[in-house]
């Protein structure tokens, strides 16, 4: 049984495709995802294990990375692309919209993997998804690695950053979309560009979110 078979990933398709809305996203009028919203139900579906439906929503750090990538495709254009907690693979999505060679959406959530294939099915793109925990590994085989929102508690932040050390000193392009959570060690990375977007949550204007490199 592969993991697209799994109970898991099928009832999340389902479930997606009957009480998601797909709609654009702000700020990036360019792609549009399958969004929960006030009678989506979530809980009907998380209700057994209690795990954050963070893929059912776009997330600051994912939309200020997507924005960046498609205004400044030359980051992932002809590239080979590995999409680091993809969530809804809106990130991932926009590699492909700039023109990457082939990208690879990871998380460790298999609702999360079968939200970033309808996604990507409804935006007409082509993307290879893996459900696994990487952070362990050996760097994979890619050019750049992309990461929305990969520091958002210190739990995983300690985890995430080592594996991108590592990638970098493979000679892996990072980038990193950050709303200012508290956990991005902000200090070791460099700004190279910013957005007005809006995260989730927050109901009123729009924020200006950084894009950073290692």
């Amino acid at each position: 049984m592969t993991g697209k078979d799994r109970p898991e990933y099928l009832a999340a398709a389902d479930f997606i495709r009957e009480n998601l809305r797909l709609q654009r996203v702000p700020a990036i009028p360019e792609i549009v995802l399958h969004r929960a919203h006030s009678g989506s139900g979530l809980g009907r579906l998380t209700s057994l294990d209690g795990a954050a439906p963070y893929w059912a929503y776009h997330w600051a750090g994912g939309t200020v990375l997507a924005r960046h990538i498609l205004s400044q495709p030359q980051t992932v254009n002809g590239r080979r692309v590995l999409d680091l907690g993809s969530g809804s693979g809106l990130v991932a999505i926009a590699a492909v919209k700039a023109g990457a060679m082939h990208v690879t959406a990871v998380d460790v959530d298999a609702r999360a993997i079968a939200a970033t294939d309808l996604n990507a099915a409804a935006n007409g793109v082509a993307i290879e998804t893996l459900q696994a925990d990487i952070l362990g590994a050996l760097p994979p085989i890619c050019d750049v690695i992309l990461g929305g929102d990969v520091f958002y508690d210190a739990r995983l932040a300690s985890r995430v950053l080592p594996f991108l050390a590592r990638c970098r000193a493979a000679s892996i392009d990072i980038l990193i979309g950050d709303p200012g959570r508290a956990s991005f060690p902000r200090e070791q990375f460099r700004l190279v560009g910013t957005h007005a977007v809006t995260d989730f949550g927050d109901a009123g204007a729009d924020k200006v979110s950084g894009v950073y490199s290692l």
